[in-house]
């Protein structure tokens, strides 16, 4: 079944309610930025295909993108770098770039629909979680495409300042073999999270892993959570 409005009509209270899809891509990268899209639409038929990102070959992702931006009513996006994870954590590294992307909407929404099961955005946002949003809502499908095209376009943007054997362009930061590899002969590059437990496999380059004040932002979810 392809995503619906039904979500987004009932937290719409009748129209009179903005609501805003969000989603996120990178939580369980070694490398690179956390990223968070927030999308608003009028409620009018979406571009057709739209789905969940991961469901999407990379080509049609992005000729989608074209289509999102011309139909949606509003677009947000937002990141936290690898600083901001290794010293805040995920959960305070998500809610800062989930703000960020909210910011940037023209409208602030009166609703937030969070794809999955985890609330990393909070008071003051009226948030409704919902596992598989980006399958289900139509908003949150929009979200997860934006959210997963920008990010990657970054993440093999950083081939060409280095880093090509990383694999960043096509694996995005997230873990693979050729990421595995070039990790342990050349050690975590500067876009590297230095907290991350990939280190303590890396006995040449653990002494470089940074331990986060668990004191520090707003706790720390597991990688796939």
């Amino acid at each position: 079944m392809p995503p619906s409005y039904a979500l987004e009509r009932l937290l719409s209270a009748g129209g009179s309610t903005l609501v805003a899809g969000v989603d996120e891509v990178g939580r369980g990268a070694w490398a690179g930025p956390v990223a968070v899209c927030a999308v608003v639409t009028d409620l009018s038929e979406p571009p057709a295909g739209l789905t969940d990102s991961k469901l999407l070959t990379p080509s049609r992702r992005e000729a989608l993108v074209p289509e999102i931006t011309e139909w949606a009513a509003g677009i947000g996006y937002g990141e936290a770098s690898h600083e901001e994870i290794d010293e805040l954590g995920m959960t305070e590294a998500l809610r800062r770039a989930a703000g960020r992307a909210l910011a940037e909407l023209p409208v602030r929404p009166g609703a937030v629909i969070l794809d999955g099961k985890h609330d990393y955005l909070g008071a003051p946002w009226p948030v409704r979680c919902e596992i598989k949003g980006d399958q289900t809502c139509v908003s949150v499908a929009a979200a997860s495409v934006i959210a997963k095209v920008r990010r990657d376009a970054y993440m093999a943007s950083l081939a060409s300042l280095g880093f090509e054997e990383y694999g960043f362009a096509s694996n995005a930061g997230y873990p693979s073999p050729v990421h595995r590899r070039a990790l342990d002969e050349h050690g975590p590059t500067e876009h590297h999270r230095l907290s991350w437990s990939y280190l303590d496999k890396l006995p040449r380059w653990s002494h470089l892993k940074k331990h986060r004040d668990v004191t520090a932002g707003a706790g720390q979810l597991g990688l796939f959570g």
